[in-house]
Formats: C-alpha cells, structure tokens, sequence
C-alpha cells in the first residue's frame, strides 16, 4: 500500500480523512504509536504508487495474467505495535491486519475498499484507538470500509524474511523474502514519506513469494510482486488531520 497519494491529496488540498469507520466528531485523546509492518501488494516492485497518481496496470501479459485487468493496488498490511497510547490506553503489542484495493485512480484522495481484522485479545479501547490512529495515518477516504472478523495474526520478522498469516493462512498471507544490495546488505529506501507517519525508519526491499487475502467475494492472491517492511511512527501533535467522509 502507498503513500505518494498523500503528496498529491496534500498538493490538491485534500486534508481530512475518512475516519476508517469511527463515527463522532469529538476531539482525540493524546496518543502516539510505534509499529512495525509486514506489507505487500499487487504492483511491481517497487510499488510506482509512491510516485504516481494511479497504480499499476495489470494485463495478461503480465504476472499477473488471470487475476483481472487495469490499474489496480490490491494490499495487505499486517502491524505489530512495539509501544504505543490511546488516551490511557496502552497499544503495545497488539496486532492487526488490514487489506482492500486502492483502485484505479487516488489523484482524488479517494481508495475503493479495505477491511480491517484485530485479533481476538484485542480489547474494544484497543480496537478504537487503532482505528482512530489508521484515520490519521492513511489521510483519504474509502468508498468501502469495514470491520472484519476477529483471527490470530502470526507475526515474525528477520532481515531475510518475514511472515505474516491471518488465521494460520486462511484468512490472508504475506510472505516475504530479503532482497539483497551492496556488501550482503538490504535495499533499503530513505527519504520517502509512509502516508500521515511522522518518521520512518526506511523501506526495507523484501518482495513477497506470496501475498493473499481469501475471505469474501474480493479475495485474490499474487506471487512475485511488491513486498517491503518498515517501522513507523505517528503522534496526535504531528499527524495530518482525518479526511471528511464522502459518503
């Protein structure tokens, strides 16, 4: 999933966001938080989204021959928070998962669907200081949003791979593998902005021996495409305001 869209909502004058669901217009409680991400998705390597308004474009000449045609980014994101706070809510530790498609176009701000999971641990201040903290961080608004059900999410990283499974696998799989550069070290990124995160640590090059999301009726799965890790962090003082829904 990607961020250039955030340069152009920005540039367009596009500040607000949808809030990823929560409902209400109350002021956030002080929060901040500090998560690293396992995360692939539909486009080459490396994902152009982060520097174009529309993703990339799938054909049947392509990998991605059978899985559907035109411009499409479709995504999954699996986060483990290593500290974080809602209000008084602590967030270290928790995990969740989110996926869905960015669609065609996002010049607009706008992305066509995500669902997000949490696992079953996660108590519900847990689950609305995420959700409060995803409106921030990813500034733009969903045709589709929703709340998925709960599952186990295994998380487990090393710099040559990482793995992330939702439900053992049967909900949603990322694996990714270590893509070596110069001296046997990793690709590693600097300098680009991750959506409404204040610092991240550089985009670490890992593309995915698969990517997958296999529950519903927009389920899909891709081999050999965009992968990478990276650790964020956003606080309420610097993070960009939420999108004004459009629906």
């Amino acid at each position: 999933m990607k961020s250039a869209l955030l340069g152009v909502a920005f540039v367009t004058g596009l500040v607000g966001l949808h809030a990823l669901g929560a409902a209400g217009h109350a002021a956030s409680p002080a929060w901040a938080m500090n998560a690293s991400v396992i995360e692939a998705c539909s486009c080459t390597m490396f994902c152009q989204c982060y520097f174009n308004p529309r993703p990339t474009e799938h054909t049947d000449a392509t990998e991605h021959a059978g899985h559907g045609k035109g411009h499409f980014c479709k995504f999954n994101n699996a986060y483990r928070v290593n500290k974080g706070h809602h209000g008084a809510t602590k967030l270290d530790g928790v995990t969740f998962w989110l996926a869905g498609d960015l669609g065609a176009e996002f010049s607009d701000g706008e992305m066509d669907w995500s669902v997000l999971h949490f696992e079953p641990e996660a108590s519900k201040a847990q689950r609305d200081g995420v959700t409060d903290i995803l409106g921030h961080l990813f500034p733009v608004r969903w045709k589709s949003f929703e709340i998925g059900k709960d599952a186990p999410i295994e998380w487990s990283a090393t710099r040559d791979r990482a793995v992330a499974r939702l439900d053992g696998g049967k909900g949603g799989e990322v694996v990714l593998k270590g893509f070596k550069g110069d001296g046997d070290q990793p690709v590693v990124i600097k300098n680009l902005k991750y959506w409404g995160a204040s610092r991240n640590d550089g985009f670490v090059m890992m593309p995915n021996e698969v990517e997958a999301y296999r529950l519903g009726p927009k389920a899909y799965e891709y081999k050999g495409t965009n992968g990478f890790m990276i650790t964020i962090d956003i606080d309420a003082n610097t993070a960009p305001p939420k999108a004004k829904t459009s629906m």
